[in-house]
């Protein structure tokens, strides 16, 4: 009889298909990159999610983000993604949190959730990625984050690498200093070569001030962008826990 195992089975074998479902990988972030990196674990055969995100799903969501549809508009990404995620792989165990995570009691936070084998940062905000690594670092966590993906078209300039060698992404130069200041060495990064674009109607979306105005945005996502970085992050993760090549490492 078929399972939804079967053509992994092919390419990982029984001993792969074990280590997966034994493993507990947390996705911090459910946005277009953390949504779908989730969706793909599930597919691949990690028995084991913890899943936090603060946010409820918005029209804006719905261009790019696995769990945003017309009826799940409003309400917490966290709980969309674990019945998602149990209709996709209803073996797996999910943990899912809506909260914000504070940089400042991130060792609390996350400490209080089930123990990972694998971290994914798919987070926007810089204060947090810095704390989340320095979490990691300091407890020996295997970790992988996600850079920009903002106002850029092409996904084959995208690559794994550490932090210390990226270049041009403005998301990882403010990362690469501070990691420099923090003492946070070699962080796994997935990170974009390509100059992003600027946003069209950007001078109508910024006030006299030099702030964005509020309900505005001047960063542009297209529909495939964040959806590739979150499959490509959760490749890394599958690959490295099966004990695979994973790029980059």
């Amino acid at each position: 009889m078929e399972t939804a195992t079967d053509r992994l089975r092919l390419i990982l074998g029984d001993e792969g298909l074990e280590r997966l479902g034994q493993a507990t990988v947390m996705v911090l972030g459910l946005g277009g990159v953390g949504s779908a990196c989730a969706e793909a674990l599930a597919r691949g055969g990690v028995g084991h999610l913890v899943l936090v995100d603060r946010d409820v799903v918005m029209p804006s969501n719905i261009n790019r983000q696995a769990l945003a549809f017309q009826s799940t508009v409003g309400r917490p990404k966290a709980e969309v993604m674990r019945q998602m995620v149990a209709d996709i792989n209803p073996a797996c165990d999910v943990t899912a949190v809506q909260a914000f995570i504070d940089k400042d009691r991130v060792a609390g936070q996350l400490g209080a959730l089930p123990h990972p084998d694998y971290v994914v940062d798919a987070i926007d905000t810089i204060a947090q990625k810095l704390a989340i690594a320095a979490w990691c670092q300091a407890t020996g966590l295997p970790i992988v984050s996600a850079m920009g993906g903002a106002n850029k078209l092409d996904p084959t300039r995208l690559r794994f690498g550490r932090i210390e060698k990226t270049s041009i992404d403005p998301i990882a130069r403010v990362m690469r200093k501070e990691c420099r200041k923090r003492g946070i060495k070699g962080l796994m990064v997935l990170w974009s070569d390509e100059q992003p674009r600027e946003a069209l109607g950007k001078r109508d979306a910024i006030d006299e001030r030099g702030f964005v105005r509020e309900g505005q945005s001047i960063l542009g996502t297209m529909s495939y962008f964040p959806p590739i970085m979150g499959q490509m992050l959760a490749s890394y993760v599958i690959r490295d826990l099966t004990g695979l090549s994973a790029q980059g490492a």
